[in-house]
């Protein structure tokens, strides 16, 4: 194949968006080109490279492109690609260097004249982002204004698009929700008519499904994430951002309590992690460290939540719920403080349910209703169904807990109701477990049992472990009644200490057989370990 072929090739590989191709035509190019590849089919590879997940490749061809536009005096290209350059590095958490490179791109863009600022813009935009991620939203806002006038005046579409998706960003975490929320709009508005570049559009649906789920704006998710989807399943060579999208997946399935489908997303997340979605080291781990930790797997849980952390963010609210699962109220009472404290004031909403939940077992009632109101003061002012549901579900556990029955029955009611229009199982059957509670206490023991029952009855089927050994706990233990004869004499054989293997060759089951009992008494039972049987082996005579 001559040069001029594969290069032509190689381009059109990348407008059809055949990422794999792409590279292998260019570096075949490249290959045999004295000079290598002219400036504007690097920048091509570079973003060929990058969505196919290999990073380096694409700072190295990025960069190359950038010297060269500089050592021909296109002060326009080498701003274009300085700025690139400072996004990209953005997005693999690697600040200061993206720093120098955004400053690089500054100083470009002010050798040119106003009539081509637009091209070099990236620069400022990077700078936008940084002054956000360190806090500063102020000087973040006044740059991405300086970047819409820029816009405004060069009739760029996704200079504009970018900056409605910085200031949506800019608003939502200062709490402005529903103004950022509506840039937002804008800004997917235009990734979905193809007005911006397809790495830009990956990034777009990354930041407005962090910002929709921080808002419980589960609407907006639901639509987002089928976007996203549809989106890589058109770009099958896409790598980056793919592992992203199966984790916001992941998340939607857990809420609609399709657990098999949710832990399909967050394996496959995990798989493009592996594959080189190098944008998936957080959420990836965090979705599987979530999803171990509502089935009772609480090591496992750990474990995904440690290598969650090990990217520098702090996996929250997940791990403190989880050192509460683990009867460690005091770290978990720590944990999610420490998380509020370091929050932005539109992240924090996310993290409140969390807060009531943790400060409620820790026994801090005052601080619990501070949470609780914070949540009620944010379905006021950005009202979505799903916050409806939450911030009534924690004023119900909240009101309970200071003694005021009638007005906690009255909550978890609307609760109830608003997950139940939601269809959120998982949720509805918790806020059962409440109202069962609250019934028990109004002496209502049948109503309570009856709420304690469906509750149950949901819970075991999805595999709940954690919430099953709550309501085991306000139930006062399970009832040896609802194991069969099998299932009580696997678990008085695992209270002696046998394995399953010595159980199967005892009872001449396969050991196969024997699993499947115990995943049956566990999830019961509201037990998560073979210690936690023995001890309710013992508790209720069974040996």
């Amino acid at each position: 194949m001559v040069v001029s072929e594969a290069l032509e090739r190689a381009r059109s590989a990348t407008a059809a968006r055949r990422w794999g191709e792409a590279c292998e035509l260019f570096a075949e190019a490249r290959s045999h080109l004295a000079d290598g590849l002219a400036p504007p089919d690097l920048e091509l590879l570079a973003t060929a490279s990058y969505l196919r997940g290999q990073k380096e490749s694409a700072f190295e061809a990025l960069t190359t492109a950038h010297e060269s536009y500089a050592a021909g005096d296109d002060t326009a290209g080498a701003a274009r690609t300085a700025g690139w350059m400072a996004l990209l590095l953005l997005e693999v958490d690697d600040l200061q260097q993206s720093m120098n490179w955004s400053a690089r791109g500054l100083r470009l863009i002010e050798r040119l004249g106003d009539g081509n600022r637009a091209g070099g813009q990236m620069a400022q935009v990077a700078a936008a982002i940084g002054a956000m991620i360190v806090g500063d939203i102020e000087d973040a806002t006044r740059r991405f204004d300086a970047i819409a006038d820029v816009a405004a005046r060069s009739g760029d579409r996704e200079l504009t698009a970018l900056t409605a998706l910085g200031r949506g960003r800019c608003l939502t975490s200062i709490g402005r929700t529903v103004e950022g929320l509506a840039r937002l709009d804008q800004a997917m508005a235009a990734a979905e008519a193809g007005e911006v570049s397809p790495i830009a559009a990956c990034w777009f649906y990354r930041v407005s499904l962090n910002d929709c789920h921080e808002a419980f704006d589960l609407e907006r998710a639901q639509r987002w994430t089928a976007a996203f989807e549809k989106r890589c399943r058109e770009q099958p060579d896409l790598v980056a951002y793919s592992g992203q999208c199966h984790a916001y997946r992941a998340r939607l399935f857990l809420l609609r309590a399709e657990w098999a489908e949710a832990s399909a997303a967050a394996n496959l997340a995990e798989e493009r992690l592996r594959a080189g979605d190098f944008t998936a080291r957080y959420l990836a781990k965090y979705e599987l460290a979530d999803l171990h930790r509502l089935r009772g797997e609480l090591r496992a849980a750990d474990e995904h939540y440690r290598r969650a952390a090990e990217t520098g963010w702090d996996p929250q609210p997940g791990l403190a719920l989880l050192r509460l699962a683990e009867g460690e109220y005091g770290l978990a009472q720590l944990a999610i403080r420490r998380a509020v404290g370091a929050a932005s004031l539109g992240g924090r909403g996310r993290l409140l349910p969390a807060v009531v939940e943790i400060e409620l077992a820790a026994g801090d009632v005052a601080a619990a209703r501070r949470a609780a109101d914070g949540l009620i003061a944010l379905n006021g002012s950005a009202p979505t169904p799903m916050l409806a549901a939450t911030s009534s579900a924690a004023d119900a556990h909240v009101l309970s807990a200071e003694g005021d029955a009638a007005a906690a029955l009255d909550a978890v009611g609307r609760a109830i109701s608003a997950w139940s229009a939601l269809d959120v199982p998982y949720e509805i059957a918790r806020c059962r477990v409440l109202r069962g509670r609250i019934l028990g206490e109004l002496a209502e023991a049948d109503d309570a049992a009856a709420e304690f029952e469906a509750a149950r009855e949901v819970l075991v089927a999805l595999g709940a472990r954690s919430a099953l050994a709550e309501l085991t706990a306000v139930t006062g233990a399970a009832r040896t009644g609802i194991l069969t004869s099998r299932e009580a004499e696997v678990l008085r054989l695992v209270s002696t200490g046998l394995t399953n293997r010595a159980i199967a060759g005892r009872l001449s089951l396969s050991e196969k057989t024997v699993a499947r009992h115990l995943s049956n008494i566990f999830g019961k039972l509201g037990l998560s370990s073979r210690s936690a049987a023995t001890a309710y082996a013992y508790q209720h005579g069974l040996i």
